[in-house]
């Protein structure tokens, strides 16, 4: 564990949390300017298991997924997973992606959630 994650049980308002940059990929915007910003709240010290906040601003955007499960606290989106569901998430909604999901975010209004993920 390094030292910017907390040593010990913990608690964090996300509707204020800071978050950094994340840069996207040019190749993943479909359309508009969406921006990422994020933050890993804790990591398994092995790597495999990563918690946090993500937030994007309005555009269309393609990912290829991990093993995430995540709840929308603000903003909504509609995710097309290729081959699958299409899920439309707003405020207090969970969604499950699976590793390899390849996937379409139409986001119609700023989207923050907070994550579990599995790798």
């Amino acid at each position: 564990m390094t030292d910017s994650f907390p040593l010990a049980s913990f608690s964090l308002h996300v509707p204020d949390a800071d978050l950094v940059p994340e840069p996207l990929d040019p190749e993943q915007i479909v359309s508009g300017s969406p921006e990422v910003t994020g933050k890993v709240v804790h990591e398994s010290a092995d790597g495999r298991q990563v918690r946090g906040i993500w937030q994007i601003t309005p555009g269309v955007v393609t990912d290829a997924e991990a093993d995430e499960m995540f709840v929308v606290l603000s903003g909504s989106a509609t995710i097309e997973v290729e081959g699958g569901p299409t899920l439309r998430v707003g405020p207090g909604d969970l969604a499950v992606l699976r590793a390899g999901d390849r996937t379409t975010w139409t986001v119609h209004e700023t989207l923050r959630k907070v994550y579990a993920i599995s790798l």
